[in-house]
């Protein structure tokens, strides 16, 4: 099997019905494209040739992301996503082979999530990240601030006082507001500014980054709904290792857009993967990770709430990461 053009628009556009079979097209293509995840199915002893459900399918330690290139078939990336890290850490990277396949995805789970973006002004506060190149939360929020054709829309790093001014001016206008940021920085703007923000959107990518005391998304969402007066805080769920993202329209709930499905693996045996497992370790299958590798093992921890997803924490030992997390 090939990976072509229609092939790739199958696969973002995925029914329920078709997302099995597709994924399982996607498996058997990997295991014989990829050299990483050939190597380690190879390792567990495991034969493909029975797998003929998802829980069946192994799933690769997101960990590899940090010590290899991991591709499927052969080819130059048009792009490289890295993870965010301290100084002296090992990043994870992502190699992407088409940069156009990965924003078309990115902005359809944005429509069907959000909305267009058009309708919004971007408003983006990601200091922690913007010091880093190639971090893919940075890119997606800057494609989708582009999209926004917004004069208000941009990156406001620590000019507090200009983001607070422009949110001012741009209540004036029929456009809602999306202010989107990492969790210490919404909080700094929270604690320094009285901000109605009601009608309009709060979403935090989630991590302390080091820089605050932590606390949970619950403490977290409290604060920033009494400060913003809105209703509910959205969230993102995303990472370097994945190219489709979950959001959250509320209280922590999130739903996997077309290209994504969670499965739960036990937590004290990470190969058991069975729908029975209300709450373990989190697997993602991400179809859009086609030209890598679309089963993800993470080190986060969830629970299945009837169609979305929670997020509870992370394994024991695992490194704090910014944007997909607070515990």
């Amino acid at each position: 099997m090939d990976i072509d053009k229609s092939f790739e628009q199958k696969l973002i556009q995925a029914s329920d019905k078709e997302f099995e079979k597709l994924a399982l097209q996607v498996f058997q293509y990997q295991y014989k494209n990829n050299a990483i995840y050939h190597q380690y199915i190879s390792s567990l002893g495991v034969n493909v040739e029975n797998i003929n459900q998802l829980e069946e399918i192994p799933f690769l330690p997101i960990q590899f992301f940090k010590s290899h290139s991991v591709k499927s078939g052969t080819w130059n990336e048009e792009e490289v996503f890295e993870s965010s890290g301290t100084t002296g850490q090992i990043t994870s990277k992502h190699y992407l082979k088409s940069s156009a396949f990965y924003r078309q995805n990115a902005l359809n789970i944005f429509n069907q999530s959000i909305g267009n973006p058009s309708d919004y002004h971007i408003m983006a506060l990601l200091p922690s990240y913007l010091e880093r190149g190639n971090s893919s939360l940075v890119k997606m929020v800057k494609f989708f601030i582009d999209e926004s054709r917004s004069e208000f829309s941009g990156f406001y790093l620590n000019n507090h006082k200009k983001l607070v001014d422009d949110i001012n001016s741009a209540l004036k206008t029929e456009k809602r507001i999306l202010l989107i940021g990492v969790t210490f920085a919404l909080l700094d703007i929270a604690e320094k500014f009285n901000i109605d923000l009601a009608g309009h959107i709060i979403m935090e990518t989630g991590g302390m980054k080091g820089r605050r005391k932590e606390m949970t998304r619950m403490e977290v969402h409290t604060v920033l709904k009494k400060s913003f007066n809105v209703a509910t805080v959205y969230s993102e769920y995303g990472m370097t290792e994945l190219l489709s993202q979950a959001y959250s329209a509320g209280n922590g709930l999130y739903k996997s857009p077309d290209t994504m499905r969670i499965l739960l693996r036990d937590l004290y045996d990470p190969f058991y993967i069975s729908n029975s497992v209300r709450q373990g370790g989190i697997n993602v299958i991400d179809l859009a990770n086609v030209h890598t590798c679309s089963f993800i093992e993470t080190q986060d921890i969830g629970r299945i709430s009837g169609e979305f997803f929670e997020v509870l924490g992370r394994y024991d030992n695992s490194e704090l990461r910014g944007c997909n997390l607070m515990i």
